[in-house]
């Protein structure tokens, strides 16, 4: 049996179709639309711009799975993109009745632990850390013998840094001490207390991925390889922050949709292992779709 989940994100909006054989799945299909739906939120509100550009993305989501043959098993769910604005309710009403799609917008502790459920079932890893940095939020937990300590979701994203902190396309020196602050300030020194060290911290979304290419780009990893050391993070801040044509030149290169979320979306990541005081950093290609297909999709 066929199901097709959608992810509307605060950065991009993402469709994966699944083969389901009774617990196990494997990924037929993907399309992503960079939509950067946190880029239209004003005063905590989404613009009417930014409701029609998700539900003009989604109808074109609709029309590809038209194409496919896929007309029911949809399933359409939102995170920080619906979530942390003041108008959900009126959001989530004109985007359904435009498209037909039943919404389902999960909350900050549901995101953390669809993340970490679905990382789970790509990576064999007993104990650690777990980050999941989106366009508006980012997402943290902490698990031992695979079993969650703590978990939460914590208002910071990379495209919500980008609005908040940067005036051009790549961070300046004051864009920079901007970031680093705002982080500081969403995820406090407080919140790793008592989960000193984690030897693995586990990152799925977008800009681990994408730190991931940096990394084989830079010759740091092998190809086949989704480990980055903690090492190899200062190599990779060196080419972000040392000249900022070369930055741009390897972003074009490498990951052009991220030219303006790639850098505070890395020094997210490089803060959450720092702080975790992590030797490596695993990156998982499955994260909260796959998580939403198993536990909210599968069981029900």
């Amino acid at each position: 049996m066929q199901h097709a989940v959608i992810d509307i994100g605060s950065n991009s909006m993402r469709l994966t179709i699944y083969e389901v054989e009774n617990t196990n799945f494997k990924i037929l299909f993907k399309d992503k639309i960079m939509a950067g739906l946190a880029s239209y939120v004003v005063n905590g509100y989404i613009s009417e711009d930014g409701i029609r550009c998700a539900y003009e993305s989604l109808l074109e989501f609709k029309n590809t799975l038209t194409l496919l043959g896929i007309c029911e098993n949809i399933h359409v769910f939102a995170t920080a993109s619906l979530r942390n604005i003041v108008n959900t309710e009126e959001a989530v009403a004109k985007i359904t009745a435009e498209t037909g799609f039943h919404i389902d917008v999960i909350t900050g502790e549901e995101e953390t632990l669809l993340g970490y459920s679905g990382v789970m079932h790509d990576i064999a890893v007993e104990s650690g850390a777990f980050a999941d940095i989106g366009g508006a939020s980012t997402e943290i937990a902490v698990f031992s013998n695979k079993s969650v300590l703590f978990s939460k979701s914590f208002h910071v994203g990379s495209l919500k840094l980008y609005r908040d902190c940067v005036k051009k396309i790549l961070p300046g020196n004051g864009s920079v001490k901007r970031i680093k602050e705002a982080i500081h300030a969403q995820l406090p020194h407080r919140i790793f207390d008592g989960f000193v060290p984690q030897e693995q911290l586990v990152a799925t979304g977008g800009t681990a991925r994408s730190v991931l290419k940096f990394a084989k780009h830079l010759g740091l990893v092998p190809e086949d390889s989704r480990i980055v050391l903690a090492d190899h993070m200062k190599a990779i801040a060196d080419l972000f922050f040392n000249d900022e044509d070369a930055a741009a030149d390897a972003i074009l290169k490498v990951d052009p949709e991220r030219i303006h979320t790639i850098i505070p979306g890395f020094m997210i990541l490089r803060y959450i292992a720092e702080q975790f005081e992590a030797r490596e950093i695993v990156v998982s290609n499955y994260g909260v779709r796959e998580g939403y297909l198993c536990q909210k999709v599968l069981t029900t």
